[in-house]
């Protein structure tokens, strides 16, 4: 037992790195946001919504399945989805290594676990691991709405009506919540004098 009490402290060490690795969104006090506070957020709709969907799912391994989504960012770091280069190449190679990583650490079952569902999550299969992928993608931007519009970098103009779409679309609600969570992008796009029209008008070309 105490062996095992020493582990958990020891990979919690570890894990408290995700309180301090930020990533590239702001909240609306101005200060990044971390990537624990952005699972929190994702735990947190996970809770509001699950009851709404088309679809039911298991919330349990939902919030599961995002409680240990970015596990790997503490070994991996955080890199923005629109990052371009080597550190964006070899994403997914870390990150795999970083499970591996994590499942020593953890070891006996709790790690298998850990292992299994990080991998159910990045197959994106499963009735909980879609509906965790879909808040993975909606958060991001729910924050960015938050967030002052001086934050907004230009390519995030078009990722609002480009990367949240097809991750909600197996789910009539997860629709319905992606469609507000644009029009109130939107809203703050159109208060800060951005042509959403033209933008629209190009993406769909």
């Amino acid at each position: 037992m105490e062996n095992e009490a020493s582990r958990i402290l020891e990979f919690l060490g570890l894990s408290e790195r995700l309180k301090r690795e930020l990533r590239h969104s702001w909240l609306s006090d101005g200060r990044r946001e971390s990537v624990a506070e952005h699972t929190w957020q994702m735990a947190l709709i996970a809770l509001l919504a699950y009851r709404h969907l088309e679809h039911p799912v298991d919330i349990g391994r939902v919030l599961k399945i995002i409680l240990v989504h970015d596990l790997v960012e503490a070994l991996a770091g955080d890199i923005p989805y629109f990052e371009v280069g080597e550190r964006k190449e070899l994403k997914a190679e870390r990150e795999r290594a970083a499970i591996e990583e994590i499942r020593t650490r953890v070891a006996g079952d709790t790690g298998q676990e850990i292992f299994e569902l990080w991998h159910e999550f990045e197959a994106h299969t499963t009735a909980e691991a879609k509906f965790a992928t879909a808040l993975d993608n909606l958060e991001v931007q729910i924050q960015h709405n938050l967030a002052d519009f001086g934050t907004w970098e230009p390519i995030e103009y078009d990722l609002v009506y480009t990367k949240m779409d097809a991750r909600c679309s197996h789910d009539a609600f997860l629709v319905a919540l992606c469609n507000a969570v644009k029009a109130q992008a939107e809203a703050k796009m159109i208060g800060a004098g951005i042509d959403v029209a033209s933008i629209k008008a190009r993406i769909a070309s």
